[in-house]
């Protein structure tokens, strides 16, 4: 794997430079993590997975784990903020997970290649608004991996929420002490076909007094079979589909998640 070039830090990420302050108060990682992990390292057993890419990382909370438990992790995010959260994060904790800025499309170049496996977690894929777009991201992760190498993706199931034009998701809320946080998402349906996914953080300081911010950004709605097309056009197989990370089958109809895995050909 190659050293990280020089990092471009003037790129400004929307929703996800000015949210990395509070992402670690929107997300309770306790729980997800314990909920998420013995899928993940299911599948990293699996595939004989030791040396792990987790792109649009975030704040480096998944691969600041699987360090932990003796991985060999890089992280790699777009947003300047999130990578710096997640640096913070790990020394934190003495954790030996790398971090790069670097985004879809251009990781092998930022990243070098021979990884075991590869994640892209948390509804990220969509950020990638065009087809074309779709396969450069795919076939970028495709480069990074060995022949064999393992590709794990998360998403909203996005055949439920277009056919049920699903607009708001269920608040979430954090306290410290005296202060609060409430965070509201919901999508807007454009007009041709992509979402505004907006975030609103309503903040109570020590005195009482509430603050708000609005944050929002642009997604595209892959739905499964698009998706399962795409990822076999980037020259991947074994696909398969879950509906959660406890391993059930995808149900269009039903699912909250849509979680794929294939291997890199």
């Amino acid at each position: 794997m190659a050293c990280p070039r020089h990092e471009d830090l003037s790129r400004h990420v929307p929703l996800y430079d000015p949210f990395s302050v509070d992402y670690d108060r929107f997300v309770n990682w306790k729980e997800r993590l314990a909920y998420e992990l013995p899928f993940i390292e299911q599948q990293l057993t699996a595939s004989g997975a030791r040396c792990v890419l987790d792109v649009a990382c975030g704040t480096g909370m998944h691969a600041i784990e699987l360090a932990r438990r003796g991985y060999d992790v890089t992280g790699a995010d777009l947003s300047v903020g999130m990578v710096e959260r997640a640096r913070e994060n790990a020394a934190a904790v003495g954790s030996e997970a790398r971090f790069v800025v670097a985004g879809f499309g251009e990781l092998v170049e930022k990243v070098g290649n021979g990884f075991d496996a590869l994640f892209c977690l948390g509804n990220s894929l969509p950020h990638v608004l065009t087809a074309d777009a779709l396969h450069s991201t795919l076939t970028d992760f495709a480069a990074v991996l060995r022949p064999g190498g393992l590709l794990l993706i998360q998403k909203r199931n996005f055949d439920a929420i277009m056919r049920d034009r699903v607009r708001w998701m269920g608040p979430q809320s954090h306290q410290e002490g005296d202060r609060e946080w409430l965070f509201v998402r919901f999508y807007d349906f454009n007009p041709d076909g992509t979402l505004t996914l907006n975030i609103v953080t309503l903040r109570r300081d020590e005195a009482g007094e509430w603050t708000q911010q609005v944050e929002a950004t642009a997604l595209r709605p892959l739905l499964h079979a698009e998706l399962s097309s795409a990822i076999t056009a980037a020259g991947f197989g074994d696909l398969a589909c879950y509906g959660d990370m406890t391993g059930v089958p995808f149900d269009p109809e039903t699912s909250g998640n849509l979680i794929v895995t294939a291997m890199n050909e």
